[in-house]
């Protein structure tokens, strides 16, 4: 099950790259969120986990990013970028699901 995931998020983080980034939300601020600094800190945090086991501050990092998806999602107004954060969003949480994962 464990590798399952991993090759999961693999494919993910590969569909992502394959995905143009959103129009129009290069510079753009979203609930006090970077939207390009967003979307590279979530792949940084997914590639990482897939790497290897994360270490605290990386961890709490990745937990963080869950949370502020939870703000920013609902408050992107183009059909495009929805689908393109909440891809980026799942590839976040299975990271994160890898890593508690880890931790039993």
């Amino acid at each position: 099950m464990f590798e399952e995931r991993l090759d999961a998020l693999s494919q993910m983080m590969a569909e992502h790259m394959a995905m143009p980034f959103p129009p129009g939300f290069r510079g753009l601020d979203i609930e006090g969120q970077d939207m390009v600094l967003l979307d590279a800190d979530a792949y940084g945090y997914a590639s990482s986990a897939l790497k290897g086991p994360l270490d605290e501050q990386r961890r709490a990092g990745l937990l963080r990013l869950t949370a502020v998806f939870e703000t920013v999602l609902p408050a992107i107004d183009d059909e495009y970028a929805t689908t393109y954060y909440t891809r980026v969003r799942d590839m976040v949480v299975l990271a994160a699901e890898i890593e508690a994962l880890r931790g039993k």
